[in-house]
């Protein structure tokens, strides 16, 4: 899944920018409480279970989208529940390496933590428009799911590394994006939709991290 490519508008107010930046990130913090209940509750769950729980996410995800500037209590239960669902997906793969190597998770999680702030920070400070690094970073992840495809029937040496490196490359561009998108978006009800969006980053992150660091252990 990948965040927006819309255009940025005009810079907003210190007050404004500070009002957004803080319900947008507290979404993000109680989505991310809601997926860690999803993953501890879909711990035993099949892999099976795990792709029709993803299909559910994505419709959950079109909803909010729908929803966004029509109802913001309506985007945000979407929003909350998109993280249930996501946690629930995600749950058999968290599961495997929490019952091969605990540490692994955590490792992850830590350097997920570092990762956001690092690339987040960049993009809200900078002044240069994003836009186009977030286009090229929007066609890589398209090449990157298509070599992940190729790569389920085909042996590719050092594939799982190459599909890792590159993921936490073009995430670290659409961090830096959504982050820029936070600081300049004008309407406040965007804040469901922007949280959704970091959220995904930190989602994809996470996952690329513990593949990573699950491969060297």
């Amino acid at each position: 899944m990948d965040s927006s490519t819309a255009a940025l508008p005009p810079s907003i107010t210190r007050d404004q920018s500070g009002t957004l930046l803080g319900q947008t990130m507290g979404l993000v913090a109680v989505t991310t409480g809601f997926f860690a209940v999803g993953a501890y509750l879909g711990r035993d769950l099949s892999y099976g279970w795990g792709w029709a729980l993803y299909i559910a996410s994505f419709a959950c995800l079109l909803g909010l989208n729908a929803a966004a500037q029509r109802s913001e209590g309506t985007a945000i239960s979407l929003l909350f529940g998109f993280g249930v669902l996501m946690g629930l997906a995600t749950a058999p793969t968290i599961s495997y390496y929490a019952s091969t190597n605990p540490k692994v998770v955590w490792q992850a999680g830590a350097a997920t933590a570092l990762f956001i702030a690092g690339f987040g920070a960049a993009g809200y400070a900078t002044r240069r428009d994003l836009s186009s690094l977030a286009r090229i970073c929007f066609w890589a992840l398209i090449a990157l799911i298509l070599f992940g495809i190729v790569a389920i029937f085909v042996r590719i040496p050092h594939g799982q590394l190459i599909y890792a490196i590159a993921g936490l490359v073009i995430f670290a561009g659409l961090t830096a994006f959504d982050f820029q998108r936070l600081r300049r978006t004008r309407d406040i009800r965007a804040a469901p939709l922007l949280a959704a969006s970091i959220f995904l980053d930190v989602l994809n992150v996470f996952l690329l991290l513990l593949s990573l660091f699950g491969r060297n252990n």
